[in-house]
Parts: structure tokens; C-alpha cells; sequence
């Protein structure tokens, strides 16, 4: 779909134009429409699939349609968006910034991590959208500097991470004081239980948007794991890096300080390496951001909460140095890579005991990841076995390279190293 099929105002289309977009995404064309309409939505889509401009675009349209003729302090905020990270917050507005450029609309972002005073005056000069992390607005509404009693569109974007955040009671406190005649968007990369009863209590009748996890792993991401032993995994990488074209390479780790050892790991070995997680200061994490988005080659080191929400494009490899517990972040993991079109490379570690791990990210994205071979002494012969399932599938695809597997046990080859009222929640 072309988004002048949308009905999206002149200056709209302009400034997607501007950008080089066309055509629409998955999500943009399925939740475009009924936002438009003043519906809620109920949308569930993952970073990458233009997720974002499913919400602003008719967000700024609404606004621009009803332009508020007052300045500077007599504006009041008519859109809220929350999200769970500085970063995300940032790319939002950003988006807000782009894509409303032919429009009166204004926005600002409030994040904690810096100072307030400079968000003290954005807040003071008027503004119509305000996107925000939770944590700081409750702080800057307590100190009485956000007046949310005007508030038209609600929109929570990563809902599901702002609950594994611990958000869930700072969320109900905001929500409780924006008006309970409003349009409500929830955004979520997954629909655990809890979002479930969330959208039943603050949504009503809400279009239901959803991007499944098979559409977002694309065909042009190559997909392949290394049977590796954990204690080889550090070694295994370096050389995989040293021997590897690579340009932007995103690293992920289960933990901060696994993160901080591999990045300490790869510098000692001569390859540019930062770390990403909430343990940085703001600025360090904005700092190390930019570095990334620069031409010359850096591996970007992140856990999983860290890296959620981040939009970086050119990312020509992902590596799962640790298998994610919840296969649904996979997904977000390797949905960096890839995009636009382009060609993307995942690649991930396998240690014996995430076996099991590996065979639910099989089963979730319905793919078999094809065996790779590291040097002599580095990788495990033996791949997964799949279990049997009611259905037949494919045993692990060793890759041209890879050498015949014996035997059935797991070992290493060397052993050693709408505007409608709500009920109050």
C-alpha cells in the first residue's frame, strides 16, 4: 500500500516522501487505518517493522487537523507516549520531529539519567506531544511541571519491556491521571498475559494489529549457529571476527558483565568494542551510539533490555554470544540485521546446556539454523537433535564447510580450553 492511499494530510506525505519511503510496512498499512478513525489499537510488531510511524503519522495527522492556535505556555499536551528507555524516547521524538517538520505540531522528550532543567523548559514553552520514560515524568508531575489533564491520544510503545522493567505500578499511576475519554494505542512486541489484561482495562474495542515473529525473520537474514563449548565461546568469536568481513557487528549478552568481559576480551585483542547496557551513564550510552552509526568498523556489545528499541540501520551481523531465554527475543535480536532489503547474517553460539533454547527458536520461527564449523578444538561435533513434535521437520543443516558428526553424545572434539469513557483501574 502507498501511504497516499491513506488519506494522511499534504504536509504528511511530504515529509514521508522526504525520507524515501513509498510504500507502507505490514504494520503501518493494518494499523494506519483504524487509528485514523479514532479507534484504540491493540498492536503487536517488533523494532524494525516501521512501528513507529504506524503510530506518529496519524497521530500528527489528528493534531494538525485540530491545530492548536495557542503559543507558547497556553499549549497543553494532547498526545502522551511512554516507552521504557532514553533511547527509544529519543528515536520517537525524533520521529515526531521528521515527519511533523511541515506542521505547527511541537514535542519534546523527558528521560531520566540528565539533568531536568533543560526538559523544565521545553515544558514551559508549550508543547503538543510529550514522550517519555515513566520514571521521570512521575517525577516531573509531582513536582507539578506536567498537566496531562488534556491528553487525547495515549501511546505505550514496548509495553511488554516497560513491565519486565518494572514499570507496571508507574504506568498505572500516569494512566490515572490522563483523561479517561481518550484514544488509547498499545504497542507490544510480545502479548504476554499481563499486556492481555492491561489492553482489557485501559482499551475499549480495540483493532487488533499483530506482525507475526515469522514475517519479521526475513529471508535475507542467514541464519547459522556454532556448537561451542562456553569457556571457547570468547575465542570462537575473536577469530570469527578476525576472519569475517564485517562492518557494524551487534554482540549480544545475557548479562552486563558478561558484556563488559567480551568487550575487555576484544579490545585486548585489537578489535573496537563498547559495551551498551543500563550499568552506562546516558551520556557513555549516547557517546558510544554515535560511534556505532560511524562508518568505520565497531562491535556493539548489548544485553537484551539495553538493546530493545534501538533503531540502527547497516547492521551487517548479529551475534548471539548467549542464546536468549525467551526465544521471543531472538526475534528483536536478529530483526537488527537485514533490513530495507538488505542482506543480514545471524549467527549464534550454542553451549550444551542451551540446547533446548535453540530448539524453541527453531520451532518460533520455523527455520532450521545451518551447522557452522570453527577451527580444530573450538566447536562441538554433535548438533541438536530436534525432538519429535507432531509434526515431521528437518534435522540442523550442517553448512558446505562443516564435517560429518558421529556418534550421539554432546562433546567437544578436543577436551580442554476513539474518544469513549473508561472505567477507573
Amino acid at each position: 500500500m502507498k501511504f497516499e492511499d491513506l488519506g494522511l494530510a499534504e504536509p504528511l506525505l511530504r515529509a514521508v516522501a522526504a525520507q524515501g519511503y513509498t510504500a507502507t510496512t505490514e504494520i503501518q498499512a493494518a494499523a494506519i487505518p483504524p487509528v485514523l478513525e479514532g479507534r484504540d489499537v491493540l498492536g503487536c510488531a517488533q523494532t524494525g517493522t516501521g512501528k513507529t510511524a504506524a503510530f506518529a503519522l496519524p497521530v500528527l495527522h489528528r493534531l494538525g487537523r485540530n491545530e492548536c492556535r495557542v503559543n507558547g505556555r497556553g499549549r497543553k499536551i494532547r498526545t502522551l507516549v511512554l516507552a521504557p528507555t532514553r533511547e527509544l524516547a529519543l528515536q520517537i521524538c525524533e520521529s515526531f520531529r521528521v515527519y511533523g517538520r511541515h506542521t505547527a505540531v511541537r514535542q519534546a522528550a523527558i528521560y531520566g539519567g540528565v539533568g531536568q532543567s533543560p526538559q523544565v523548559r521545553d515544558l514551559n514553552r508549550g508543547i503538543d506531544v510529550l514522550i517519555a520514560t515513566p520514571g521521570r515524568l512521575l517525577d516531573l508531575m509531582q513536582q507539578g511541571y506536567v498537566d496531562l489533564s488534556r491528553v487525547e491520544v495515549l501511546v505505550l510503545d514496548e509495553a511488554d519491556r516497560m513491565l519486565d522493567m518494572g514499570f507496571i505500578h508507574d504506568l498505572r499511576r500516569i494512566v490515572e491521571k490522563v483523561p479517561s475519554r481518550r484514544q488509547t494505542l498499545l504497542f507490544s512486541a510480545t502479548l504476554p498475559p499481563e499486556i492481555r489484561t492491561l489492553a482489557k482495562q485501559w482499551l475499549i474495542d480495540p483493532v487488533d494489529v499483530r506482525i507475526t515473529p515469522a514475517a519479521v525473520t526475513v529471508e535475507a537474514i542467514r541464519q547459522s549457529v556454532f556448537f561451542v563449548d562456553q569457556n571457547l565461546k570468547l575465542k570462537l568469536l575473536t577469530h570469527w571476527l578476525r576472519e569475517t568481513p564485517w562492518t557494524r557487528t551487534l554482540v549480544f549478552s545475557r548479562t552486563k558483565h558478561g558484556a563488559d568481559k567480551i568487550v575487555k576480551s576484544l579490545v585486548k585483542s585489537g578489535i573496537a568494542a563498547e559495551a551498551f547496557h543500563s550499568n552506562k551513564s546516558q551520556s557513555a550510552r549516547q557517546r558510544v551510539l554515535r560511534r556505532f552509526k560511524e562508518p568505520k568498523p565497531l562491535v556493539l556489545v548489548a544485553t537484551d533490555i539495553a538493546a530493545r528499541g534501538l533503531d540502527i540501520d547497516e547492521v551487517s551481523h548479529v551475534v548471539n554470544f548467549d542464546l536468549p531465554v525467551d526465544a521471543d527475543n531472538y526475534i528483536h535480536r536478529i530483526g537488527r540485521t537485514g533490513r530495507a532489503g538488505a542482506a543480514g547474517v545471524a549467527i549464534s553460539f550454542c553451549n550444551h546446556g542451551e540446547r533446548s533454547a535453540l530448539q524453541t527458536i527453531q520451532r518460533l520461527t520455523r527455520q532450521t539454523l545451518t551447522v557452522e564449523q570453527g577451527p580444530d578444538g573450538m566447536t562441538i561435533a554433535e548438533p541438536v537433535k530436534e525432538k519429535p513434535s507432531g509434526r515431521k521437520r528437518g534435522p540442523l543443516k550442517p553448512s558446505s564447510s562443516s564435517r560429518p558428526t558421529s556418534g550421539k553424545r554432546f562433546y567437544s572434539q578436543r577436551r580442554g580450553p476513539n474518544l469513549r469513557r473508561r472505567q477507573a483501574v
